[in-house]
């Protein structure tokens, strides 16, 4: 038996849906843990500012990722105008509302309300584009925010829900919201062909500009913090929580549809909890359990059920 007779290793390839499975993973891990990194930014400077910085830095960094690797950075009229309403939504009035609502309420809270965007994801891309899911699709969506609900009911009945609270908790489902529509907008731009990241780059951008110009005329003071905590928090907001995590986001939303994809709204609470317990020493027992296991378990369904919106 000559060398080349011999049986070659066979290299292990996970398989697509092993692969979207991770990608959500990584996402959950990072924007689990980004609602407490948004807390350090609150206090001395303007919200509206810290979301120019933030995504400003973000699309700074992917135009440059694109110029390193070759990329183009031109988009049709077609493809920037898909951006700009991913801006706006995503970037620009999600992340609005979302860092006016945790001046209100706590970051858990807000981590909740973006448990419901698998299940308006089925919901606007059935009534707007008639498209049809698998019934595992569902049954995975219902079963994720009704994990969130368990998990996250306890911290719900204690918030002692104010009329502040209450505006609190309605900026945050707005924001869930607003970021659904975003995503029909990205989809909108992948079927005109653009490529993730000079589209993420231009929306991340157009959402920034969005943002400074609505700061410019209400008055808002553009200041930074140069304090460890405001840019340590800004610098992990921007690199990971915007750009690795927004890219992974997206890739996977093209590849295996933007409801999985959005279930990583409802497997970031038990990772922003589990970062209050480590961080701020809250509790929770064994409804936290079933929580997670109603999660996993449309988790689950999910990656297994076929590719769809």
């Amino acid at each position: 038996m000559t060398p080349t007779d011999l049986p070659r290793p066979t290299l292990f390839r996970p398989s697509a849906g092993a692969l979207a499975v991770l990608g959500v993973g990584v996402c959950a891990l990072i924007w689990g843990t980004t609602w407490f990194a948004i807390t350090f930014q609150l206090g001395r400077v303007d919200p509206i500012a810290s979301i120019v910085w933030r995504f400003g830095l973000a699309s700074l960094i992917l135009f440059g990722v694109c110029l390193a690797t070759g990329r183009s950075i031109r988009l049709t009229r077609v493809q920037h105008l898909a951006a700009a309403g991913q801006g706006m939504f995503a970037f620009a009035l999600s992340y609005a509302f979302v860092y006016t609502a945790e001046g209100l309420i706590t970051s858990g809270v807000v981590a909740v309300a973006f448990a419901s965007m698998a299940l308006m994801n089925l919901i606007l891309f059935r009534v707007v584009q008639k498209q049809t899911a698998h019934r595992a699709v569902w049954t995975g969506a219902g079963l994720g925010a009704l994990g969130v609900a368990v998990l996250s009911g306890g911290e719900l009945l204690g918030a002692r829900l104010g009329p502040q609270a209450g505006i609190g908790v309605a900026l945050a489902v707005a924001a869930a919201a607003v970021s659904t529509l975003a995503n029909w907008f990205a989809w909108r731009g992948q079927q005109a062909g653009s490529q993730v990241i000079p589209a993420t780059a231009w929306a991340m951008g157009y959402g920034a500009a969005l943002v400074a110009v609505f700061g410019l005329v209400t008055g808002v003071h553009f200041s930074i913090a140069l304090t460890p905590a405001y840019l340590l928090s800004l610098l992990y907001l921007s690199v990971f929580g915007s750009v690795i995590a927004f890219v992974i986001y997206f890739s996977v939303a093209r590849s295996r549809g933007y409801t999985l994809a959005s279930y990583i709204g409802a497997l970031t609470p038990p990772i922003a909890l589990l970062v209050s317990v480590v961080f701020e020493g809250a509790r929770f027992g064994w409804t936290a359990l079933v929580g997670v296991g109603l999660v996993v378990a449309g988790q689950v369904l999910l990656a297994r059920a076929p590719k769809g919106s």
